[in-house]
């Protein structure tokens, strides 16, 4: 591991202080490509216009519509957090606007697949609805819309993925109207807006159309900013990039939360997951709440996790909430096992005191579709390799397909990646998309040795040694005199995440001490500038010499009343 200090622009810190800004938030704000005190206003009147947005005044043209007309309206979700909170938004907000009619329907994810299908689409027709209106997916559904259209129904779509893309020329389905900041010809900035993002922007441009007829007006508008907390939950545990529209989003939400004003279903998942919603950080939506939402969809059904969201009863959001929790830890058990399995796979491709190959590929019968993916991001985080992760799909005559999650490093896209092993390969690929980072494939069982293959001929030649060294940036040396338990509480207000990466502090210190506890956790004793400070790196067995330069983040640790400061370690250059 290489740990790199990023660059400070002194001019930018400087500007930033003189308005006000904590010095050490400064240094952090400069460094990620802030330059001054406006672009970290937070504000609503700071967010970009829904008019904007591609789509958005057809969309809410098209809703007012059918809500005028008394039409029904069906919601498709994907199984994901970014989904179910896209929904819960779409829900919640379409009749705080006034829909009268709504429903929604969440695709299964082994029965179903992603994405809105030709049998989803029969299903919204067949549950009387006449306008579907999918959340976080259907830009690539070229065949579900067009099964929607022949049965009669109007189809909204609004995503935020990359279209379907064949031979370098991009595929729209035949939507009523398309609302995604990805799609061609829209000059909406923020393209990172999460599928939960997308649908608050389509109700925002809703109200405003609402308001030009006569609906609503300044005084008498529905407020959807109580929206905000599910938009932030969505935004983080999407792992989206956190530009700044992004994180006003996100830091809306949060002012909410900690204020007291959020939905019962994100209270009672505060409660389950042993956290607090007055300190609610985005720590918070990517690490405890997301992935509770994230084990429905993975090992249940995501009617759970939707319906948590929309609760307004405290006992049954509660009740909804330690389900959720109880299936979060089994799939803990189960990713457990599977990771030891990965990594014994993984570590038979190498051979003692060589390198990994330049992408892995790993499948087991054994393992459980429904969490590849988080397998393949922990492979990916040892390995510092592009990783797939393949388990037997479990859907009714699929039983000879594999259904594979991947996961990318900097510098290699991997739906491109996939994209060129289906020009080299035809027929190897019977299904895949995604982005640059994440990726999903189907394959027939019989053609992974053939995938494996052609992907590490991918990586061979897209890949070289600087890419594939593992690279931490960090913020380089903390200052001894912010090494403060107040300074912690400081970073950890901040809106922190994917683009926009949390403080990391990199030096050298000095190891006075070092144990094993539970197993598989590091507990250091360490000097820091001369000063002692408590050490821990979770997951790490290895121990460390007794000066070493380390990455490691803030954070406070409380004993018998007594709050100190500790050293997250990230890394160490040894």
């Amino acid at each position: 591991m290489k740990i790199i200090a990023r660059e400070i622009p002194p001019r930018a810190v400087w500007a930033l202080q003189q308005a006000g800004i904590h010095p050490l938030l400064a240094q952090l704000y400069a460094a990620r490509g802030v330059h001054s005190a406006e672009e970290l206003n937070d504000g609503l009147a700071r967010l970009l216009p829904p008019s904007s947005l591609h789509g958005a005044k057809e969309a809410a043209q098209l809703l007012a519509d059918a809500m005028d007309s008394g039409k029904k309206i069906c919601v498709v979700a994907d199984y994901d957090c970014d989904g179910a909170t896209a929904c819960a938004v779409a829900l919640r907000g379409l009749r705080l606007l006034g829909a009268q009619h709504v429903s929604y329907l969440v695709p299964d994810r082994v029965v179903d697949g992603y994405g809105l299908t030709a049998p989803i689409a029969e299903r919204v027709k067949a549950s009387g609805a006449d306008l579907l209106v999918t959340v976080d997916n259907g830009i690539a559904s070229l065949d579900g819309v067009a099964r929607a259209k022949a049965l009669g129904l109007q189809v909204l779509v609004t995503d935020h993925h990359l279209p379907a893309l064949t031979d370098g020329q991009i595929w729209l389905p035949d939507a009523d109207v398309i609302v995604n900041p990805n799609q061609p010809d829209c000059s909406f900035e923020s393209k990172a807006l999460a599928g939960v993002g997308v649908m608050f922007y389509v109700l925002l441009a809703l109200r405003a159309e609402l308001r030009e007829r006569g609906v609503f007006d300044a005084g008498n508008q529905p407020k959807l900013d109580t929206l905000l907390p599910l938009v932030a939950l969505g935004t983080v545990a999407d792992v989206v990039k956190l530009d700044a529209n992004n994180r006003r989003l996100v830091a809306q939400g949060l002012k909410r939360i900690r204020a007291g004003h959020l939905p019962a279903g994100i209270a009672a998942l505060f409660k389950a997951a042993g956290r607090q919603a007055p300190m609610a950080t985005t720590f918070d939506f990517g690490f405890a709440l997301g992935p509770r939402i994230n084990a429905a969809g993975r090992l249940a059904d995501m009617t759970l996790g939707i319906e948590c969201l929309l609760s307004d009863d405290e006992a049954r959001a509660d009740e909804l909430a330690q389900m959720l929790d109880g299936i979060n830890r089994e799939r803990r058990d189960i990713e457990a096992g599977m990771r030891e399995q990965a990594q014994l796979a993984a570590d038979a491709m190498i051979d003692e005191d060589e390198e990994p190959p330049p992408a892995i590929a790993i499948f087991d019968p054994d393992f459980h579709e429904g969490v590849v993916g988080i397998v393949a991001s922990r492979i990916k985080d040892k390995l510092h390799r592009p990783t797939f992760v393949f388990a037997a799909s479990q859907a009714p005559g699929k039983e000879h397909e594999l259904k594979g999650s991947g996961r990318s490093i900097p510098g290699f896209h991997l739906r491109d990646a996939l994209d060129l092993v289906a020009k080299r390969c035809p027929g190897v690929l019977l299904r895949f998309g995604g982005h640059a980072m994440a990726a999903g494939c189907t394959i027939a069982e019989e053609q992974f040795e053939a995938f494996e293959y052609a992907l590490q001929q991918v990586a061979r030649e897209w890949l070289d040694a600087a890419t594939l060294t593992r690279r931490l940036d960090t913020d380089g040396p903390l200052p001894a005199e912010y090494r403060r338990t107040d300074v912690v509480d400081t970073l950890h207000q901040e809106v922190w995440g994917q683009g926009f990466a949390a403080p990391t502090f990199s030096e050298f210190v000095e190891v006075v001490s070092q144990r094993l506890v539970g197993e598989k956790h590091l507990a250091l004793k360490l000097k820091h500038q001369g000063q002692p400070v408590d050490g821990i790196w979770f997951g790490h067995t290895e121990a460390l010499p007794a000066r070493v330069k380390l990455a490691f983040r803030l954070d406070a640790d409380e004993w018998q009343g007594i709050k100190r400061v500790r050293f997250l370690v990230e890394g160490a250059e040894l």
